[in-house]
């Protein structure tokens, strides 16, 4: 697979046009394993780190079927599905769409909550052969009889970890209940634990698998750091981090609750470094311009809950700080993955206070490593970082052979 190119792929010529516009050469090892696969028909279930490439790795195949294919389109009808857990995401999983099947004749739309319904109702009712859809307002739709799913050939689950957790594995089976038997079926993953395999390989039939990284492993040019402080130290140092930053460099800040990430954004503010906060209260149309502002580097700094976590493909993101670890050890994978994409090198910091040692220890069983200590800030917690060495829950990394 070292010597594949996009070029070597048997994509129809109108992608490959694309593709060579935007000068991509070389697939990456996900889409290099995963495009021929699809291509062929097969289910498959992919599992590689963040920012490695997956959302091409669907909808490419899913493009040049619809090419080799075509039908008139259906009104309420969609050929392909792809849920998504966020409106980010549905939006970049859109957009993509859009780039790669710029010289194909098909249309495509996005379906979500927090905006009305009605463009999305038009647009539908126009018929549509892509559908990207959040859950909830995906069945809302259903229900009211603005959908119809009974003729999905391509079922897209990406981000399948967070899509079959609690909160959305009930939304997921409705949606499965909904659609035909006989369709090729693509979940794409950065984590993948053995319950959610056990799911997937409940709704996929006889998947081919498709692994790059063993599953919550972190971006291998991440630099990750750890800093043990104390809980009303964490502003002083968050500042002490972002002030080394260089003019254009953009930094993520993950809080744990919306109320936490905008007393962050106003405090920065308030000490001169540009920032806002983006969650899940915000409507779509703030957030949306909040991320346009943060990519364009009119705002260094963007303050986020975990809603940013995935979804939010900004390159030029150089530094992640966890002021909050998550809640979620596998959460971490992903908010550090916001840096270090598309092969550039970024870092990420994450604060630990004395209330937080038992996160930090879940993080770090869920990456099957130890972040490396900064013990040279300012306001390092020498006796939390011994205890937390000493530890019982310190495991060597595994070995990949």
């Amino acid at each position: 697979m070292t010597n594949t190119t996009f070029a070597s792929l048997p994509l129809a010529a109108p992608i490959q046009r694309a593709l060579s516009e935007r000068n991509y050469q070389t697939p990456t090892p996900i889409q290099a394993q995963s495009i021929p696969l699809l291509l062929k028909g097969r289910d498959l279930l992919g599992c590689a780190q963040t920012g490695t490439g997956k959302t091409a790795s669907f909808s490419l195949p899913i493009l040049h079927s619809l090419h080799e294919d075509p039908k008139p389109l259906r009104p309420r009808q969609p050929r392909a599905l792809v849920l998504t857990p966020t409106r980010e995401l549905a939006m970049q999983v859109g957009k993509s769409f859009a780039d790669y099947g710029t010289h194909l004749r098909f249309r495509h739309a996005l379906v979500y909550g927090g905006v009305g319904q009605q463009p999305q109702v038009k647009a539908l009712q126009q018929g549509v052969d892509v559908l990207v859809a959040c859950p909830g307002r995906l069945l809302d739709l259903v229900e009211q009889g603005y959908i119809d799913l009974s003729g999905v050939e391509f079922f897209v689950l990406d981000e399948v970890d967070r899509m079959l957790d609690m909160g959305f594995v009930n939304d997921v089976k409705k949606v499965v209940s909904l659609i035909p038997r006989k369709r090729q079926s693509l979940f794409f993953s950065a984590t993948l634990a053995p319950p959610i395999v056990k799911l997937a390989n409940g709704i996929l039939h006889d998947p081919a698998e498709v692994t790059i990284e063993p599953e919550t492993t972190t971006a291998e040019k991440v630099d990750q750091s750890l800093c043990f402080v104390p809980g009303d130290k964490r502003r002083q140092l968050l500042q002490h981090f972002l002030l080394q930053q260089k003019e254009g460099e953009l930094s993520i800040v993950f809080s744990r609750t919306k109320y936490g990430a905008d007393k962050l954004a106003r405090f920065l503010k308030r000490e001169g470094i540009g920032a806002e906060a983006i969650h899940g209260n915000r409507s779509q149309s703030q957030r949306e311009k909040t991320l346009k502002r943060f990519r364009n580097g009119r705002v260094p700094v963007l303050v986020a809950t975990d809603v940013a976590a995935r979804g939010v493909d900004v390159r030029a993101v150089s530094l992640v700080i966890n002021f909050d670890l998550p809640e979620e050890p596998e959460a971490y994978v992903h908010r550090i993955g916001r840096t270090g994409r598309a092969g550039e090198s970024g870092r990420a910091i994450s604060f630990c206070t004395p209330e937080q040692q038992k996160l930090l220890v879940e993080v770090e069983k869920t990456i099957r490593k130890s972040i490396p200590v900064d013990e040279a800030h300012p306001w390092h917690l020498a006796d939390l970082a011994k205890q937390h060495g000493e530890g019982p829950q310190e495991k060597p990394p595994r070995s990949k052979g």
